[in-house]
């Protein structure tokens, strides 16, 4: 878009670029700057346009675009031409994704690269590595405590070791994603060092104050984000004789991103790490970005600002690196994420679907949908150019992330139905077989988050235990069929890792005093590779999940209408335990019918009843399973589901 004032400060800024700079070979560069600028102005001037020193800060930010743009190879130039032009690419439903622990799912980087081929075994063509920026040993809030955020730390491998894993992963077209902690630092980061020996550059890098007088006013309204163990969200520095704010831990510093050269700085880090070969950057904690007086300083405007400018910024630079939007927030916050364009994402092309992982553990203890169809009724629609994530479990507790509006109008008391649900899985509640732990324990609501591995979270562990071969078959099919939601909805399916395996708790972390006072440590375990062997074996516990998935991932990366295009359309059932809706095909109207029964005995379901302007299920002999290739059990048009069965069913 045109604009004079901004194509005059772009001709400005072109013209007192350094002479290393405009030697270089930058037409892609130059074209993609002059597309993006006037929206790139724009939203740099709502930050930082009452400074004096704003055209010096642009010229600095422009400068960081153009010196990653030279530093940038040129098979990685030829994928952001090629993703420019296949604009759609990350849409498609052959992307599949596994989240893990190098130093978990492997010893390290080196060794990690050499399971590249368990990932094509089962399917898998997304690799998200959890934190690996160097940290602090002891107070790294399992590596999102970052001490430097261009080193990769020692106790997993080197930049050598990612750059040789990057490459492997790309000559077998498997996507590698990375953290970074866009919102705060270690207190053994750099800047905060240089802050504590009194340099005032470093500390405008961080909210720090004198006295109690401007962190007491912010305390009225933000909340503790670990209540147990870290609360309030200010903590003294003996060094600096000053306040500074620690919204998570005492560790982690919070970022001042009111400074321009805060912005700049991340900029460069952010594509620092695309330049390395990492093709989707998630950038955690982003609801986080912008502190105000007053507010609970999350879901901001200005931190959709800064996503907004990020985004502008790397679309020059490297625009076929994708951002995932790490924000844990309540259903109609997260699809601003995206951003507020009609189309395109603006923000990050990738958003955790936590809603849908909430709900889906609702389903596991009151063994319904109600809850499930209800939130998912009043999820907003994302933009038609971005995608969610959906999984089940992840490196985090579990959230109970659905509003007191849908838990009422599923027929539940909201304060009640949260206190069974954290009994049932804490295994508080008569007749759970659920070995979950309750995490971050709020005194002054009784609030609590969840930690647990799947596998005991729903019973398996349990059964196990117990010897019980119907139990273990039920929860070996609740696996499954938790799975099959993931895999159908629209979006990216992530496992984490140990899920395909059927890992359990792991208490090793008590014995690590670093570890030991969170008990999320339990679902981040050390994968037993005598275990996983156990998958070649049939009729194991193992066996069965890996199997099931391996199926599960080669059906769904053929079938096109799994592709995210908003292609999904809620099905109203009256069984509360039967979970349907239709996924269409943009493209040549083919159809597939998502079921799941969430319940532990038979359910059934009169085909009369999936009745839209899309489909009608009148002929049973063409009804088809696309997961088992089979027909599945009719009766007179009744459609029998066994226990937490799943059907994706067709009619060609």
């Amino acid at each position: 878009m045109y604009e004079q004032i901004s194509h005059s400060i772009l001709n400005e800024i072109l013209d007192q670029l350094k002479p290393e700079i405009k030697e270089q070979e930058l037409s892609h560069f130059y074209t993609r700057l002059g597309a993006n600028f006037y929206s790139l102005f724009s939203l740099f001037q709502k930050l930082y346009g009452n400074r004096k020193d704003f055209k010096l800060q642009l010229l600095k930010l422009v400068e960081v675009m153009a010196r990653q743009y030279i530093l940038r190879s040129p098979e990685l130039k030829k994928t952001d031409l090629a993703r420019e032009k296949d604009f759609n690419w990350f849409l498609s439903p052959k992307w599949v994704g596994m989240t893990l622990y190098a130093d978990g799912f492997a010893d390290n980087l080196k060794d990690l690269q050499s399971k590249i081929d368990y990932f094509e075994e089962l399917g898998i063509n997304l690799i998200h590595i959890m934190p690996i920026l160097e940290c602090p040993r002891n107070a790294s809030d399992g590596g999102y405590a970052v001490s430097n955020y261009r080193k990769i730390d020692e106790r997993v491998g080197n930049l050598e070791d990612l750059q040789n894993i990057a490459q492997e992963m790309k000559k077998r077209d498997i996507l590698l994603v990375l953290d970074v902690v866009v919102n705060h630092t270690s207190n053994e980061h750099e800047w905060a060092e240089k802050a504590r020996q009194g340099n005032q550059t470093y500390q405008d890098y961080y909210y720090t104050f004198k006295n109690r007088d401007i962190p007491d006013t912010f305390e009225k309204n933000l909340p503790d984000i670990f209540p147990q163990t870290a609360p309030g969200n200010f903590t003294w520095d003996e060094s600096m004789k000053k306040w500074v704010m620690t919204v998570f831990n005492n560790y982690q510093w919070d970022l001042n991103y009111q400074n321009p050269a805060v912005f700049s700085e991340m900029l460069d880090i952010l594509l620092f790490w695309a330049n390395q070969g990492v093709d989707i950057l998630r950038l955690d904690a982003v609801a986080f970005l912008w502190k105000k007086i007053g507010g609970s300083s999350q879901n901001e405007p200005e931190a959709h600002i800064l996503l907004q400018l990020f985004k502008d910024c790397c679309q020059v630079t490297a625009p076929g690196t994708l951002f995932i939007a790490e924000a844990i927030v309540a259903p109609v916050e997260i699809v601003k994420y995206f951003g507020e364009d009609a189309i395109n994402a603006k923000e990050c092309e990738i958003a955790y679907n936590a809603t849908l992982m909430a709900l889906l553990w609702d389903t596991v203890a009151t063994k319904n949908a109600k809850l499930l169809k209800q939130g998912i009724k009043n999820l907003p629609d994302k933009l038609e150019r971005a995608t969610w994530l959906n999984y089940i479990r992840c490196h985090d507790d579990i959230g109970l992330g659905f509003t007191d509006e849908d838990i009422a109008q599923a027929g539940y008391e909201p304060k009640l139905h949260r206190q069974f649900l954290l009994n049932y899985f804490s295994g508080k509640f008569d007749h759970t077989a659920a070995r979950g732990l309750l995490f971050a324990q709020n005194p002054k609501n009784n609030d609590a988050r969840i930690s647990g591995t799947l596998t005991s979270l729903i019973g398996l562990e349990t059964a196990l235990e117990e010897g019980n071969s119907e139990k273990i078959n039920l929860a070996t099919q609740h696996i499954i069929l938790l799975h099959s939601m993931i895999f159908s909805f629209g979006g990216i399916p992530l496992i984490y890792y140990g899920d395909e395996i059927g890992t359990i708790n792991d208490f090793s972390y008590m014995g690590n005093l670093s570890k030991a006072n969170d008990n999320r440590w339990a679902h981040r375990p050390k994968i037993d590779w005598k275990k996983a062997q156990l998958r070649k074996i049939a009729g194991t516990i193992e066996q069965t999940i890996f199997s099931a998935l391996q199926q599960m991932i080669r059906v769904r990366k053929k079938i096109s209408a799994f592709g995210d295009f908003n292609n999904r359309e809620l099905i109203n059932l009256s069984n509360l335990h039967l979970f349907a809706f239709l996924r269409i095909d943009p493209n040549n109207q083919d159809h597939v019918l998502v079921i799941g029964n969430f319940d532990g005995n038979y359910q059934s379901l009169n085909l009369s009843e999936i009745d839209t302007p899309m489909v009608r299920f009148n002929d049973n002999e063409n009804i088809k399973d696309l997961y088992s290739g089979e027909s599945p059990s009719l009766f007179k048009n009744e459609l029998v589901l066994p226990p937490f069965c799943f059907y994706w069913l067709s009619t060609y």
